[in-house]
């Protein structure tokens, strides 16, 4: 899976930089071509001949290279990579990373990379448990990085317990898993929802919800990474979609909405329905602004809005794979399973608002999820990206057998 692959490895000023010679040997094997980009720090722990001598490239530190004056310009390697690793990952470089300190060439290469990045962290225990690590974890991958766990074990600092970098053929067997996915959607259509819709009461108020869309769009370009044509329906959202495979269709209302996924929906292979559309529209809506000094309150005539969920249930093919969600409030589990039977879906994933960091507004989520085939899957909290590509391999695995 590593074959032809540009991998830079980021090296940083942890003890655990000795495992990096059977890192880069192992990558080099696997048949990657692999940069290595040391802090100043790293190379008190192993020498950059040794790794030069491994990697075949001479080993980049510093933004300008001393004897010739050569400049490395980290667009250029940040565009190269296919990966990113940086292992070890201490936790001034983690924390450098969540924050933009842009002060060496690795956490400016970081900083420009459009690879997906791979974080192994290494340092003493109580390190490791720090709020300011745990938080600074947290935000990356809410980021999108994709945190590599450390082992527990016996510490340089001779303690015991979680912050061992992770073995290196472990990290390997990591990098081989995420591109053993690939294109594995190349010439599907997937048509995807997003965000919520809003319904006017006059024309400056409006009915919604707290959707920011975030889930959605998380999934539309992990769809598109993985080679599919994505069309994304996506309700009123600050949001861009950065994937050149997404083709993105805006609207305001549930019928909107509901009208843009019918057309859509004849050429699409698969249908993930992530939006959190109105259930009701106002049947009486005011052409003029209400103004409370003159007008009356206002009594609401609430209309049903079209179910998206079931109008796409009714209308889809057998070789159509059909994904909802359910976010809940109490008895999760059994609203859950209820709707994904109601509206005939493959899989549903339900999260919970009792969950700390997950649903509406936040950059990570928690889901659990219910097959038809009575599979629950449940997951733990992660980065919404991270969710998105636990979703689609569930969507692929569906899809194979179609």
């Amino acid at each position: 899976m590593l074959k032809g692959k540009h991998i830079i490895l980021g090296i940083t000023g942890g003890i655990a930089a000795y495992k990096c010679a059977t890192l880069t040997r192992l990558l080099i094997k696997a048949g990657a071509e692999v940069q290595v980009i040391m802090t100043p720090n790293a190379k008190q722990f192993i020498q950059p001949l040794t790794l030069s001598t491994l990697s075949g490239k001479p080993v980049i530190s510093e933004f300008f290279t001393a004897n010739t004056g050569q400049w490395n310009s980290h667009v250029d390697l940040g565009l190269w990579a296919d990966a990113l690793i940086i292992a070890p990952a201490t936790a001034s470089t983690i924390g450098k990373m969540a924050n933009g300190v842009a002060d060496n060439m690795l956490v400016t290469t970081y900083l420009s990379a459009k690879a997906p990045v791979f974080v192994a962290p290494a340092m003493d225990l109580d390190m490791m448990r720090h709020p300011s690590t745990v938080r600074n974890l947290e935000l990356l991958r809410s980021y999108g990085n994709h945190i590599i766990e450390p082992a527990e074990g016996e510490l340089a600092s001779h303690l015991i317990g979680k912050g061992r970098m992770e073995e290196p053929e472990n990290i390997v067997k990591a990098l081989e898993a995420y591109f053993a996915t690939g294109e594995d959607l190349q010439g599907k259509h997937v048509l995807i929802t997003a965000g919520p819709t809003v319904e006017k009461i006059d024309p400056v108020r409006y009915i919604s919800n707290f959707s920011s869309g975030k889930m959605g769009f998380a999934l539309a370009e992990e769809c598109a990474s993985r080679g599919a044509h994505v069309t994304l329906v996506a309700g009123p959202v600050t949001l861009k979609a950065e994937h050149s495979n997404i083709h993105r269709v805006d609207v305001t209302t549930a019928q909107e909405m509901h009208d843009a996924v019918m057309d859509a929906l004849p050429k699409s292979d698969a249908v993930i329905l992530c939006a959190a559309v109105a259930d009701y529209r106002v049947d009486n809506v005011a052409e003029k602004k209400i103004k409370r000094e003159k007008d009356a309150a206002p009594v609401l005539h609430l209309t049903p809005n079209p179910d998206i969920a079931r109008a796409v249930g009714q209308a889809k093919r057998p070789d159509q794979v059909t994904v909802g969600f359910a976010l809940e409030t109490d008895n999760e589990e059994s609203n859950a399973q209820g709707k994904l039977e109601r509206k005939q879906l493959n899989f549903i994933v339900m999260n919970s608002l009792r969950d700390k960091n997950a649903g509406f507004q936040v950059d990570t989520n928690k889901v659990t999820i219910f097959t038809d085939k009575g599979e629950i899957i449940k997951g733990d909290c992660k980065s919404k990206r991270a969710v998105a590509h636990d979703i689609v391999d569930i969507l692929h695995k569906y899809l194979s057998q179609q």
